[in-house]
This record gives structure tokens, C-alpha cells and sequence, in this order.
């Protein structure tokens, strides 16, 4: 299911010195002379951030992948709480850029095949959520204001699975505007963590602030779904999950010294650094919870959490 899978992924990071971490400047004071798209008013709590493990893109199809009722209960079960998030903003692995950009689309997005080798059925699902262009520039604005700019607007680039796979099953109807944004591998977690921190207004704004990556990413490692996770996951899977909960952010920020199997559990930094833009998000003192957990491909962990600001 997967594991010969190769995905094709089209924008490559640049060169650049990923610990040149610039820290958010301004306040959360900065959004109250916005004016909220469509005449929404904000919901009367912070909503929460996530983080969600999005792994293979046959969840689309697959109905034995355990994380797919997890996502396929988001609405019934109201994970993200009962108001109705005016727009997404969902960060995904599947966008690299060499500074940060955003996509400004009036009308429906586009959908976004980045795989290679999967079922046709596959390259056949649409998923025309509306675009958020008021959002995409509220977000630009709060970036340049933290010192994460010059941000790019991509008025044409659609949703990449890394998006429209797990929201397909989240919200369904496509209903709720989206704006993507887009992750800087040549930069360091805590650029992640901090560019995070400066979004964390849109939480008041009704804005649902989602990270879609993977807890484990490495797809040279995976194995039958039969098969347990290896030791290496296993510990990385286990060390992630204890650091959050335990409120270590900072060992989360330095995961490439402090946790166990690194390397190997992330190759590459793209599938990890949407935790942590929800992480930051959340605010410093947020807290984590674990809201799904499972496995496929032997190495594959769908670890979903989600992060509660302090009120």
C-alpha cells in the first residue's frame, strides 16, 4: 500500500543558511483594525492550531488506512471545536520556497497531482475549496510585519495533496475558503516555530491554523503496513510525542540534536517544519495533545496533534 510509491515533487529548495532565524516583531494587538472577510465576526475563543500527519496520498482512496476515519471525523466529532472556521491557512510539506509565499486565488483552487505512480482513480479527485485571497494577504501582512519577508504572492498555484488529501475528508462540501502556505527548507525549525508565532493573530480572526506533514518521513524506509514500526520510528515517534506533551518546545526546536534516530526519521526537514509553524502559532505557552495516532507502511506515524492556547 505505498511502499514503492515514489512522489514527485516539483519545487526544490534553494540554497540559503537555514539558521538565520529572524524573531517575530509587533503584537497580537496588530490585527484588531482589520476588518474580518464576508462580515464574519471571530469566534469569542482563540481557536486551537494542529498539526496534522497527512502520510500517503492513497488516504484519498484507501478505507483500511486507520488515520482516515480520524480525519473523516473531524466535522462529526467537532475536533477543531463548534465554530465554523472562517477560512484555513494550511502549511504544507509539499511547497518549498526559498521565502516564504502564499497563494492568492479568487475562485476555486485548483487541485494539485503531485505524486507519481498511484491508482488513476487517484489523479481523478477534485477538491475546489474557494481561495482565501483576504486571508493569504492578512497573512503576507503579519509576516512582513515579523520580519519573515518579502512573502510571494502565487496567484496561480493551486492545493497540493499535502492540503487537499486530508481536507477532502475534513470538510468535505469544500466549502471553507483555503490559503496555502509554504515552508523554507534551507531554513532551521525555530525559523518555523518563530515565523509561526507571527500568525498567531488569525487564531482570533476565526482562521483554523493546520500544519500537514508527517511525525516520520522517510520513504526509503517504509515496509508492509503488517509489519511493526522499526526502533528507529518507534523512538522518534515516542520522543516527539513526550517532548510536546511535556511541554519541551525548545527540544522540539532543536530536534536534529536532541531527539533519537533524527536523521533517519527525517532525511529531510519538510515534512517536520508545519509542526512546528502550529506549534508556534499556539503561542509559548500552548499545549499539546495527541488526537490521533497509528501506522502504515511499518515507518509511516500519523501522530495528529492538536495545540490549546493559554486564554
Amino acid at each position: 500500500m505505498g511502499q514503492s510509491h515514489s512522489l514527485a515533487i516539483a519545487n526544490k529548495p534553494k540554497p540559503g543558511d537555514r539558521h538565520a532565524t529572524p524573531q517575530p516583531r509587533g503584537g497580537d494587538d496588530q490585527h484588531q483594525n482589520q476588518p474580518e472577510a464576508a462580515g464574519r465576526r471571530p469566534p469569542a475563543a482563540a481557536m486551537d492550531t494542529f498539526f496534522l500527519s497527512h502520510g500517503s496520498p492513497t488516504l484519498s482512496i484507501d478505507e483500511t488506512i486507520p488515520a482516515r476515519s480520524f480525519f473523516e471525523s473531524w466535522l462529526p466529532a467537532a475536533v477543531a471545536g463548534p465554530e465554523r472556521p472562517r477560512a484555513i491557512l494550511i502549511v504544507s510539506a509539499h511547497w518549498e520556497t526559498a521565502t516564504p509565499a502564499v497563494n492568492v486565488i479568487r475562485g476555486s483552487n485548483d487541485t494539485i497531482h503531485d505524486f507519481g505512480g498511484f491508482p488513476k482513480s487517484m489523479y481523478q479527485l477534485k477538491y475546489p475549496a474557494p481561495g482565501a485571497p483576504d486571508l493569504a494577504k492578512r497573512t503576507k501582512e503579519l509576516l512582513e510585519q515579523g520580519g519573515f519577508g518579502p512573502v510571494k504572492e502565487d496567484r496561480s498555484r493551486g492545493l497540493d495533496h499535502g492540503a487537499w488529501v486530508p481536507l477532502m475528508l475534513m470538510y468535505p462540501d469544500a466549502d471553507v475558503p483555503v490559503c496555502q502556505l509554504s515552508v523554507q527548507t534551507d531554513r532551521d525549525a525555530t525559523y518555523h516555530y518563530n515565523l509561526g508565532k507571527a500568525l498567531a493573530p488569525l487564531r482570533e480572526e476565526a482562521v483554523l491554523v493546520l500544519g500537514s506533514g508527517s511525525a516520520t518521513h522517510n520513504l526509503r524506509k517504509m515496509g508492509p503496513t503488517s509489519s511493526p514500526p522499526p526502533q528507529w520510528a518507534s523512538d522518534f515517534d515516542t520522543w516527539l510525542k513526550d517532548s510536546l506533551l511535556g511541554g519541551r518546545y525548545d527540544d522540539v526546536n532543536r530536534y536534529e540534536d536532541k531527539a533519537p534516530n533524527a536523521k533517519m526519521a527525517h532525511p529531510r526537514p519538510e515534512h517536520f517544519y508545519p509542526l512546528h509553524v502550529a506549534l508556534g502559532a499556539a503561542g509559548d505557552e500552548a499545549k499539546a495533545e495527541l488526537v490521533h495516532h497509528s501506522w502504515t507502511n511499518a515507518s509511516l506515524s500519523y501522530a495528529s496533534y492538536r495545540f490549546t492556547t493559554k486564554n
